[in-house]
């Protein structure tokens, strides 16, 4: 049983912000891979179904990127899964736009969501983290991650979940550097 976490936050106007790129993928993911339609479900948009022989949750939180946690800790008391068997998508602007990442534990290196995951449910879960790249300017951190794709970042981005879903069995069969490697050369 693997469980999906999409990162973002719930509101219309936030739909297309780069903070919402975990959002994007469980979205682009539930699509490829005709998973069953989006429920409100523990404090989140739950689909489930079945990708090759591996049984599959995946969830957006409703609960506002810094209270992701909440979300995810109820649906894995309850599903029983072991944190070893969820994976985060989401933003980092430590990763150039366009590039993916994936690993297992480490810092939240003040990601607000993934701070919030740690709190609830402790470091041992792996995360795919998406490029949307630096602001020019320290202070602009805010702005720039809560800024809504630009026509061309848009292209892009059709082009990482594509990439994304298309090497999905790699990132299930657990091997990370594989993913990243996958990912980013097609």
């Amino acid at each position: 049983m693997i469980l999906f976490v999409g990162l973002g936050n719930p509101t219309p106007d936030s739909e297309n912000n780069r903070h919402n790129i975990g959002f994007k993928v469980i979205d682009a993911i539930n699509q490829k891979f005709g998973l069953s339609k989006q429920k409100p479900k523990f404090k989140g948009l739950l689909t489930t179904g079945n990708i090759g022989n591996k049984k599959v949750y995946a969830i957006k939180p409703l609960t506002f990127m810094n209270n992701s946690g909440i979300c995810i800790r109820e649906l894995i008391e309850y599903f029983k899964i072991d944190p070893e068997n969820i994976i985060v998508f989401h933003d980092d602007l430590d990763v150039d736009f366009g590039k993916v990442k994936a690993k297992f534990g480490g810092s939240s290196a003040g990601h607000n969501g993934i701070e919030s995951i740690d709190k609830f449910i402790g470091k041992e879960y792996s995360r795919v983290r998406i490029g949307i790249g630096k602001p020019n300017g320290k202070g602009e951190v805010n702005e720039h991650v809560l800024k809504d794709f630009d026509d061309e970042e848009k292209q892009e981005l059709e082009n990482i979940k594509k990439n994304i879903t298309n090497s999905l069995q790699i990132l299930l069969d657990k091997k990370l550097d594989l993913f990243s490697s996958a990912v980013n050369n097609k």
